[in-house]
């Protein structure tokens, strides 16, 4: 059961990397917003699971007969689902692909600070000193060594911050929702839920967008994002079925790989000079952080 976990949270990293340069087309290129990407990524992806789910011959809406529950999803919804999807493109729009999927990788560290919080217990000295490198390679990923400057603007290091703070609160919460009712209920119900609120949120039927996507190329490509994007949050979650929260985010390190090489092929985008090393060092603490024992309480939660 463990290597099934391990393996459906790397080949979920891989697709989630995939989806990186392709949203950053689409906002670069095509002129779409954000906020259009998003409702009508969510509004598909939703659809499409519960419709998957309802055919499968269980009942999607049993969820909504407790209070319990239901509030539970939407507030997964709103901000695990929303927060992490809005997060993660506006860091894309603001920076690059690449960059946006490096900062993510600030998730482990306020995961390992909630569950020593939540065990009472410090982290391990080797946690410590991962987390310390994981640090070290921020720094100079954002500022190239120098302390007078960051590479990346301040729109995109804010949005980069909430994007690990929403991936750290989307990989703990929702492990009790999807034991209960599975992943592809509680998935399909906050994707379904997040896009409905962002569309009506900003009125997505009157926006450009449609005009900007009105070519079989890029409705495609719009396609692809969505089947890449779906995929790669079934098997995210459901991978924390199998392993804790702790290497569930660790494990991601594929998404940044898989995301720097289309990213290269595609746009030509590279890191420079101490940026390299920075991405480097973080991806090597990464993978230190996911191979140790004394991994505090990994299995605590968010109720």
């Amino acid at each position: 059961m463990r290597i099934r976990g391990l393996s459906m949270v790397i080949i979920g990293a891989a697709f989630w990397g995939m989806t990186g340069p392709l949203m950053e087309w689409l906002l670069k290129d095509t002129g779409v917003t954000v906020a259009f990407l998003l409702s009508i990524r969510l509004l598909i992806s939703g659809v499409l699971l519960l419709s998957i789910v309802a055919f499968s011959n269980n009942k999607i809406f049993g969820i909504w007969k407790s209070k319990f529950w239901w509030s539970r999803l939407i507030l997964f919804s709103m901000v695990g689902m929303l927060g992490l999807q809005y997060s993660f493109v506006a860091a894309i729009h603001a920076s690059n692909a690449i960059m946006a999927t490096l900062l993510q990788f600030s998730a482990p560290i306020f995961i390992i600070i909630f569950v020593s919080v939540t065990a009472r217990k410090l982290p391990g000295k080797q946690q410590l000193i991962g987390v310390a490198g994981t640090l070290i390679g921020l720094f100079f990923l954002l500022t190239n060594g120098s302390l007078d400057t960051l590479v990346v603007s301040r729109e995109a290091l804010i949005w980069g911050l909430l994007l690990g703070l929403a991936f750290a609160f989307y990989a703990l919460y929702p492990l009790r929702l999807m034991n209960e009712w599975g992943v592809l209920t509680i998935v399909g119900w906050a994707m379904f839920i997040s896009g409905c609120t962002l569309s009506l949120g900003t009125r997505v039927w009157t926006s450009p967008g449609w005009t900007a996507i009105a070519n079989w190329e890029t409705i495609g490509l719009f396609l692809i994002l969505i089947l890449f994007g779906t995929m790669a949050f079934v098997l995210t979650l459901g991978s924390l079925k199998y392993i804790t929260p702790v290497e569930n985010s660790i494990l991601g390190s594929v998404e940044p790989l898989t995301a720097m090489v289309i990213s290269v092929i595609w746009f030509g985008t590279i890191l420079h000079g101490l940026q390299l090393f920075g991405a480097l060092c973080m991806l090597t603490f990464i993978i230190w952080l996911s191979v140790l024992k004394d991994k505090p309480a990994a299995t605590a939660e968010l109720t």
